[in-house]
């Protein structure tokens, strides 16, 4: 088959579309990337390899990568974000209507993050074309502008509602990262035929000798043996609430053994180093800043248990976050402070605890109980979690399914 993949993210940008698009290609399909020129985290961290004159089209494991021209977010600001939005959207639009002229496509992927405006530019090529559009939604939209993006009024949504309602009405098939987005896609119209439960898995990673943890990378080299560490990993920011972590680790500081250590980068980063000064944190609670997705499993193991959390609101009480997915494969012990669906599955595969969203007390209760449970007991709910890992969200088990979805569509022209 050919495939045309619409992602405004790829690599080197570290998103499950990358296993995607390299995976199929392996397998022999055709895949073209429609992205835009790499800039997150911080575009800065591509600015020697990638730039509206350099490697604007390449070729990578057998995937043609077009890049688009975008305006980059910066800080990560709402403004720069919305510019950011728009400019990929309109980008995308005007070439791929010049695009479809002079090249076809068996079927269309898009890995919707946010915005969805990424949607639109898909179903310009569907219809031109008349090919299969499925389409892989992990943020819903507009919850999430109401959720993050703090907007309620019904009138700025209405919009937005519109058109998603046009893009699910395009799409052949909607896949679903967590049962309970078909709640959410279903209300706005007749999708429950089209939704396709589609998981996350962990993403690849390199190997890489163990023997350097503990020893050269901080803050894990400043620790002991009998120093019990809690590990945060991902994107540090508004809606993984982590204040709620912080205020639970500011009262537990007198437990010196007691270690936090928030790994990525995000828009609260520098809330979290501010916290740590104005609460004299410094020995307790570290946060390093970003590391390469290959260094996370290496870093992983140094952990005691390792840490999700996110607000308390109905778009993300109906989400799994994917990185309890990669946490499971690593067989560690999971705290959570969750709500919804991803509570239940670390309650399902016995593989740690989940705390409500808000309870304090009872955070701090299981931050200490962790901390002084056996090490056969903590050993057990990680064996737990990478069984239930490899039963149910291998990668290749991802890869046959959306293969054999668009595969069933070929064959049926």
């Amino acid at each position: 088959m050919r495939l045309c993949i619409f992602t405004n993210h790829f690599f080197p940008e570290e998103f499950k579309v990358n296993d995607i698009a390299f995976d199929l290609a392996k397998r022999g399909h055709k895949i073209v990337v429609v992205t835009a020129i790499p800039d997150y985290p911080k575009k800065r961290m591509f600015r020697n390899q990638y730039s509206l004159f350099k490697k604007r089209t390449e070729i990578i494991d057998g995937v043609t990568i077009i890049r688009l021209p975008i305006i980059p977010r910066y800080n990560g600001s709402a403004v720069f974000l919305l510019l950011n939005y728009i400019s990929y959207f309109f980008t995308s639009y005007i070439f791929t209507y010049f695009h479809s002229f002079f090249h076809k496509y068996d079927g269309i992927f898009v890995h919707e993050t946010s915005p969805f405006f990424i949607g639109l530019a898909a179903v310009h090529l569907k219809r031109r074309q008349n090919i299969p559009l499925i389409f892989w939604t992990l943020d819903l939209w507009p919850e999430s502008l109401s959720a993050v993006g703090k907007i309620k009024n019904t009138f700025l949504l209405s919009p937005f509602e519109k058109m998603v309602k046009y893009v699910y009405n395009s799409c052949d098939k909607i896949l679903i990262g967590s049962q309970g987005f078909e709640q959410s896609i279903c209300v706005k119209g007749s999708y429950k035929e089209k939704c396709v439960y589609f998981p996350n898995w962990a993403e690849d990673t390199e190997s890489m000798s163990r023997t350097l943890m503990g020893t050269s990378i901080y803050p894990f080299s400043h620790f002991s043996k009998n120093d019990f560490v809690f590990l945060f990993a991902g994107n540090l920011g508004v809606a993984q609430n982590l204040s709620f972590i912080l205020n639970a680790a500011s009262q537990v500081r007198h437990l010196k053994q007691i270690r936090f250590v928030f790994i990525g980068d995000g828009r609260c980063r520098n809330d979290i180093l501010e916290f740590i000064q104005k609460n004299n944190l410094v020995e307790t609670v570290f946060a390093p800043g970003r590391f390469p997705l290959a260094m996370m499993p290496l870093l992983m193991q140094r952990a005691n248990v390792l840490m999700v959390s996110l607000k308390d609101d109905p778009i993300f009480n109906l989400t799994v976050p994917a990185k309890v997915q990669f946490y499971m494969s690593q067989g560690k012990p999971i705290l959570a402070s969750l709500n919804g669906e991803g509570a239940d599955l670390i309650t399902e595969a016995k593989c740690g605890i989940s705390v409500p969203v808000g309870d304090n007390d009872k955070l701090i209760e299981t931050i200490i109980m962790l901390s002084l449970m056996s090490e056969k007991g903590l050993d057990t709910m990680g064996k737990n979690a990478k069984k239930y890992y490899d039963d149910n969200f291998r990668k290749e088990m991802r890869i046959e399914q959306l293969e054999r979805l668009f595969l069933d569509f070929c064959l049926q022209k």
